[in-house]
């Protein structure tokens, strides 16, 4: 039957936005915009696999990634709301962009935040398996807490250290409340690893994407403008002073661009005889 997505539904908008948390969040994790963004949209939180109340796939590696991917699709079907928009951080911008691979006719717009579209050597593959393979067994071994302090101590994070104390706590509430067995499987399932490589996929992209990313976290932001040179119809922003997270980071600043994004017009550009039809947008597409 294949996993099933917990979510919960927050916003007095009529456009229906995805949202996907990064490893170790879950639904709550961008409760902190809901103030922010709840008149504009209707959110749909998701809790991806081995977080919150959604279960691990029946599989591993990459058939138990597409599994994810399929479930996905599968609750935007279920929900009937026709087309809808994406958003997703880190872990979840990865399964966001996967989805708009998989299934473009059901989706407007994708805002990826912190993302990747994968490893595009084997070997990067593989050793990225066996990094994963590792930190899984010391979750199973050592327990949730002791794995959290070892995370937030990683310096992709340092950005976060900075944030209001109830803020900070929240946020690490949200991760110790995870499962070793939940945490341990998401790496297995999800990790970067195991992700198909989608750089080839970039340039039959069409919908239109926004790449955001914290200027001080370099390789993120290096990998954003990569993707933005593949894609055909992007926007990129940086923000300024922000690491991995700039919705935790920054985020009246990050509503405004993602707000701004979605309320952009564009348009599909006429089709002539004997010429394939393009996406465009207006007021244009932003140089990366």
């Amino acid at each position: 039957m294949g996993v099933t997505l917990a979510y919960e539904t927050w916003g007095e908008g009529s456009r229906p936005l995805v949202l996907l948390h990064g490893f170790t969040g879950n639904r709550a994790s961008f409760h902190g915009l809901r103030p922010l963004m709840g008149r504009s949209v209707r959110a749909i939180a998701v809790d991806l696999p081995g977080h919150g109340a959604t279960p691990l796939p029946e599989r591993k590696g990459r058939d138990g990634f597409l599994e994810t991917v399929d479930a996905l699709v599968s609750l935007v079907d279920r929900l009937g709301l026709g087309t809808v928009d994406l958003l997703g951080y880190s872990q979840g911008a990865r399964v966001a962009l996967a989805a708009a691979v998989r299934a473009p006719d059901r989706f407007g717009r994708l805002i990826m935040e912190s993302g990747s579209p994968g490893l595009h050597r084997r070997q990067e593959r593989a050793a990225r398996r066996e990094a994963d393979g590792q930190l899984a067994a010391f979750i199973r071994a050592r327990g949730v807490d002791a794995f959290v302090e070892r995370w937030e101590a990683l310096p992709l994070f340092d950005g976060l250290r900075a944030m209001p104390t109830e803020r900070r706590e929240t946020l690490r509430a949200h991760r110790r409340a995870c499962t070793p067995e939940g945490l341990a499987g998401a790496l297995e399932t999800l990790g970067l690893g195991v992700q198909p490589d989608y750089w080839s996929e970039l340039h039959h992209q069409r919908l239109p994407t926004l790449l955001l990313t914290g200027a001080r976290d370099d390789k993120f932001t290096q990998t954003a403008r990569r993707m933005a040179a593949e894609l055909p119809v992007v926007w990129r922003h940086a923000f300024a002073d922000c690491g991995h997270a700039p919705h935790l980071e920054a985020p009246e600043e990050y509503v405004r661009e993602v707000l701004g994004f979605l309320q952009t017009p564009w348009y599909e550009a006429p089709q002539f005889e004997g010429t394939p039809a393009t996406a465009a947008a207006s007021p244009g597409r932003v140089s990366p």
